[in-house]
């Protein structure tokens, strides 16, 4: 019968970390392939009707101008949407160049606030400021004077952004997809380059990763544990990096969870690094005559089973607190999170 980390003595764990390095990584789910939709997900009839009255607008491709274009997306603004796709940029992509074609300041900031309230209400009329308006008619103009110029000549070692099938030519390439479509191939080529739903993927990072914190908040509520969740960038005093939960709270930190969930080996490594600091940390409290506090790493992703050296170093940071979602369960009973219950936990599943 497998025996967890969490269930072992810190000395076993320093012994022989192997089989529970084998543990850990035995119970480790993915979560790149079902994606939460978010709330500001937008439906392919919806992206299509924005693509229809894009098309509309400027007569087929034909007249991709700023005045054609502009009207059109403050009156379905998810034709903005389909005008970055034609574009392949990124919102704060397309604020730096068109800050760059306008000699103007566009803020990044701005352009991923206007995005996310489109995709929020793609097909509600705009309402927004004189200053709105006028930064959003310069990305119109800017996406405009770039798409009817193409791809302009770069040299044999660079991969010009533009060099995809409805850009590489200007409006005459984009004319020609949308009335005979495009071949498959080259979609799937350009979907290889972009990585399939890499945007979307991008806007709802902060859901993914809040599912598991969502489950060990739920713990320890139904337990009635006090505890503080922190915010992202929040700065918490006599701490440099700022752990996800700190149990009661950070006035009398007795417990720190650190959550992650990583699909790549790159962010995973990042959190071991963290979790390995937060130990170090713990240990620099004993120094200064505070208690040492427990550290509890909760994980899943394909991310973490990549390497057994950084698996290893989590372990032994954590002194085999180490839980994933498959285990989460059990959190209370295999930390000192029981001396805080004052409630009866309900099992979570």
């Amino acid at each position: 019968m497998t025996k967890f980390p969490f269930e072992a003595i810190p000395e076993e764990i320093t012994s022989n970390p192997e089989p529970f390095v084998d543990a850990v990584f035995s119970c480790l789910e993915s979560q790149f392939l079902a994606m939460p939709r978010g709330p500001d997900f937008v439906e392919f009839p919806v992206f299509e009707a924005g693509y229809e009255a894009l098309k509309k607008a400027t007569e087929g491709f034909a007249c991709l101008t700023e005045n054609a274009i502009f009207p059109v997306i403050q009156q379905c603004p998810v034709s903005f949407i389909v005008l970055r796709a034609m574009l392949g940029f990124t919102p704060p992509e397309w604020a730096y160049v068109t800050s760059q074609h306008t000699h103007s300041e566009i803020s990044q900031g701005y352009v991923r606030t206007l995005d996310r309230k489109i995709r929020s209400q793609p097909l509600k009329p705009l309402r927004i400021s004189p200053t709105g308006l006028d930064r959003l008619q310069k990305l119109v103009g800017a996406a405009a004077s770039l798409l009817k110029q193409g791809m302009p000549a770069v040299s044999a070692s660079q991969l010009h952004r533009f060099d995809k099938a409805d850009t590489k030519n200007g409006i005459a390439g984009i004319q020609n997809l949308a009335q005979i479509g495009v071949p498959y191939a080259m979609l799937l080529y350009e979907r290889f380059l972009g990585r399939p739903f890499a945007g979307h993927r991008d806007s709802i990072s902060n859901l993914i990763g809040d599912g598991l914190e969502f489950v060990i908040e739920e713990i320890l509520t139904k337990a009635g544990i006090s505890f503080r969740k922190t915010k992202r960038a929040e700065s918490i005093s006599g701490f440099d990096q700022t752990p996800d939960f700190i149990i009661p709270n950070e006035f009398n930190p007795q417990i720190v969870i650190e959550a992650k969930i990583a699909e790549d080996d790159g962010t995973a490594r990042d959190k071991v690094t963290r979790i390995q600091h937060l130990g170090e940390l713990s240990r620099d409290f004993v120094k200064q005559g505070k208690p040492a506090f427990e550290l509890i790493a909760c994980i899943d992703g394909r991310g973490f089973g990549v390497r057994r050296e950084d698996m290893k170093k989590m372990l032994l940071a954590t002194s085999g607190k180490v839980f994933t979602s498959k285990t989460v369960a059990q959190l209370i009973t295999h930390t000192r999170l029981a001396e805080y219950v004052t409630k009866r936990p309900a099992t979570v599943s």
